[in-house]
C-alpha cells in the first residue's frame, strides 16, 4: 500500500514547526528519523494531513551535558548517540543497549526521541529512559514542560503528549560514580523488538529493574540491595505483577518465565558491576 494524501513542510526554524503543529492540531505528525512512522503511513495506521519534517533544524541535533544529565535533542538519530564519545562513561546502560537496538541500517536512520515518541511497550530507548529515570521535554507554541519518563508512557504506543507538542529532547540521568548498569534480552532474531528485555541500575540508593516487551508499556521496579538468596522471591513477585498475555510471539507464562530468568541475572550483574 501507499499513503494517504498529506501536505509536507520542511521549516527553517522551530517557531515555525511549532506555529504548524499548533494550526495542524490532531491532524499534524511530526517526521524525524521515519522508521517507525513511514511504515504506519504506507499500511494507512497513520493519516495525518500534514507531515512536519524537523530534521533541518540544527538545535534538536544536539547532544548537551546539563548539570547531571544529558540531553539529546529531537534530531539526534541513534547512530550519532550510539558514536558520541562520552557514551560509555557517561551512558553505560545505553551503551550496553546499542547493540541490540535494530539494525545498522535503522539507527543510522532513527531518531532517539522517535522511539520514545513512538512509546512501543518493546523498545529498548523507553525502557532504558525509565530505568536510568529519566524525562521528557515537551514543547508547544505557547508552553514548555518536563515530564518524568514514567508518566510520559500511559499505555500501548500512548503517551501523554498533547495536541501542537512535540517532543524537544530526552534528558537521561549520568551515570553515578560506583553505579552498575546491565540490559539483557531475548527475541526472535536479533535486532527484533524484544520478546523480554530487562534493564538494571544498582547504586547506594539500592536496584532498579526496568522490564519491556511484557505489560503495555515500559515497568521499573525499585528494590533494596538484595543478598543472592533474596533474588528469586523478588522477581517472582515482579513477574506475577505483570500484566502478561499471550500473543503469536509468546506465552504469558514464557514472558513470566524470561523475567524470572532475565531479571535476575541482570540485576546480578548489575550489582557485580558495581562492586
Amino acid at each position: 500500500m501507499k499513503p494517504a494524501s498529506f501536505d509536507f513542510l520542511c521549516p527553517d526554524t522551530l517557531e515555525e514547526t511549532l506555529a504548524a503543529l499548533a494550526d495542524g492540531g490532531g491532524d499534524a505528525r511530526v517526521l524525524a528519523g521515519g522508521q517507525s512512522l513511514v511504515p504506519m503511513l504506507n499500511m494507512r495506521l497513520a493519516r495525518p494531513a500534514l507531515l512536519v519534517d524537523i530534521m533541518r533544524l540544527e538545535p534538536l541535533r544536539r547532544i548537551d551535558t546539563s548539570g547531571d544529565e544529558i540531553v539529546v535533542g529531537a534530531g539526534v538519530r541513534q547512530a550519532e548517540l550510539e558514536a558520541w564519545p562520552s557514551l560509555s562513561r557517561d551512558l553505560p546502560l545505553l551503551a550496553a543497549v546499542f547493540p541490540w537496538l535494530g539494525h545498522v541500517q535503522t539507527r543510522a536512520r532513527g531518531t532517539v526521541c522517535g522511539s520514545i515518541a513512538h512509546a512501543d511497550p518493546s523498545a529498548e530507548l523507553p525502557l532504558s529512559l525509565v530505568t536510568l529515570g529519566g524525562a521528557v521535554s515537551l514543547r508547544s507554541r505557547n508552553r514548555k514542560r518536563k515530564v518524568k519518563a514514567d508518566d510520559f508512557f500511559i499505555g500501548m504506543m500512548a503517551t501523554d503528549l498533547a495536541e501542537g507538542e512535540m517532543i524537544e529532547a530526552v534528558h537521561f540521568p549520568k551515570a553515578r560514580p560506583g553505579g552498575g548498569y546491565a540490559f539483557r534480552e531475548v527475541g526472535r532474531r536479533h535486532g527484533d523488538f524484544a520478546i523480554v528485555a530487562c534493564a538494571a541500575v544498582a547504586d547506594d540508593k539500592g536496584l532498579r529493574l526496568g522490564i519491556a516487551g511484557v505489560d503495555d508499556r515500559p515497568r521499573v521496579f525499585p528494590l533494596p540491595a538484595l543478598d543472592d538468596d533474596q533474588f528469586d522471591d523478588a522477581i517472582n513477585d515482579i513477574a506475577w505483577s505483570l500484566d502478561a498475555r499471550d500473543d503469536f510471539h509468546a506465552s504469558a507464562r514464557y514472558r513470566r518465565e524470561l523475567v524470572r530468568g532475565l531479571g535476575r541475572e541482570t540485576l546480578k550483574e548489575a550489582s557485580r558491576c558495581r562492586a
